[in-house]
């Protein structure tokens, strides 16, 4: 029974909606399930499949192609649940892109392109899982990609790489990134970036596409790849939106996927201090139960109010980020990624030390989840960048990098 999770923020008749129907879909997959996943490497395909039969990827996606134009408030509650049931960081990382791949496709695709995808991304036949972004020598700086992508008549010729791209294994499509100018070329580094829809298989049949798994130790269910463009020859239609302007196209949808992010770790954190309660209740030691003590308590309190404060900032910011996408909301949603993440880590920290030696165990899962934990103060953006953002955006400092 769930203890930690709490009613700290008002849900609507619709939020409540979504959380029951997600709960009811997490308690299909228990403890063991996740476990197993992270240790064998092996990605929840049969959780991934389960939402995708009940629509969940077509939360985003408007009515008229087939999705149920929902928002970012209820995505929050439905990646919170997810991660705080039982799957972690993982099962909402499994997920993650499955939703937010198609948001530049709705915003910015062409009519034919929506036609043709969003009505099959909705119903869970097809996945666009995989974003291809980050570059072996751009990392956070993603103006300094290399991949390029030089228009010949009607199609376009792709030739470069990507590192740290996730789900390729478990998608149809990626929306990969690519310069169309040169950046000696452009006036400013953030011009001449443009977005494409590639299809992997087209792509690995035709040679044109090569890729290696990354081995890593968290997230292991979530596999990410490097990838190789060789010659890849797509037709003009596959870019999407205005050709020089992906950067922007990019950043647009920044705000609601860092609360997005937030809610997972909140999720995460709920899920490590609810094992580390449960733990400190039922063990005993000197005659009474660990959790009796102070130093086990407050580590657990502590981290708890912590998240509370996140997943509040989280919640209010996701209510008007769908209305008001300017810097106000930008820095409520970097400050709860931020907020979130360094709870997320002091919760599963906590929950490891109160299971003592077992905290290591994999059987008892509070190990899965720091190394989860310490993941998502990495990504999607470090917190050192999260600082620079409101150094300079907030509180009106020199830009530091």
């Amino acid at each position: 029974m769930k203890t930690v999770t709490s009613d700290s923020v008002e849900l609507s008749a619709q939020q409540r909606l979504v959380r029951d129907s997600i709960r009811d879909i997490c308690d299909d997959f228990d403890h063991e399930y996740w476990r197993q996943k992270d240790k064998d490497g092996e990605y929840p395909s049969e959780f991934v499949d389960e939402l995708g039969a009940h629509g969940w990827f077509g939360v985003l996606i408007p009515e008229e192609y087939g999705g149920a134009g929902m928002g970012t408030p209820e995505v929050v509650v439905m990646m919170e649940e997810i991660a705080a049931a039982g799957g972690g960081f993982s099962a909402a990382q499994a997920i993650h892109g499955g939703i937010y791949n198609s948001v530049p496709i709705v915003r910015y695709g062409s009519e034919e392109m929506k036609e043709e995808l969003l009505p099959s991304v909705a119903n869970g036949d097809t996945a666009i899982q995989s974003f291809g972004l980050t570059e072996p020598n751009a990392g956070s700086d993603s103006t300094s990609i290399e991949t390029f992508a030089k228009k010949q008549g009607d199609e376009y010729v792709i030739n470069g790489q990507k590192i740290w791209t996730s789900r390729v294994d478990a998608s149809d499509y990626i929306v990969l990134v690519a310069r169309t100018t040169p950046k000696s070329e452009v006036e400013k580094r953030t011009r001449g970036i443009s977005m494409f829809l590639v299809d992997i298989d087209e792509a690995v049949s035709e040679g044109s596409l090569e890729m290696k798994a990354i081995p890593k130790s968290a997230s292991n269910a979530v596999h990410a790849y490097e990838l190789w463009f060789e010659d890849l020859r797509l037709s003009a239609d596959r870019l999407i939106g205005e050709e020089g302007n992906g950067f922007y196209q990019v950043l647009d949808g920044l705000n609601e996927e860092r609360l997005v992010i937030a809610a997972e770790c909140i999720g995460l954190g709920e899920l490590a201090i609810q094992r580390g309660v449960d733990y400190a209740n039922e063990r005993v030691v000197f005659g009474r139960p660990i959790g009796q003590n102070q130093a086990i308590q407050h580590p657990l309190a502590k981290a708890y109010a912590e998240l509370q404060a996140a997943k509040m900032l989280t919640y209010n910011a996701a209510a008007v980020v769908d209305e008001d996408t300017g810097a106000a909301v930008g820095a409520q949603a970097n400050m709860a990624k931020y907020l979130a993440a360094e709870a997320a880590f002091a919760a599963a920290d906590a929950a490891v030390q109160a299971h003592g030696g077992f905290g290591v165990a994999t059987e008892y899962d509070v190990e899965r989840y720091f190394r989860e934990a310490r993941l998502t103060r990495l990504v999607p953006i470090t917190q050192e960048l999260v600082l620079n953002y409101l150094g300079e955006k907030v509180l009106g400092l020199p830009r530091s990098y």
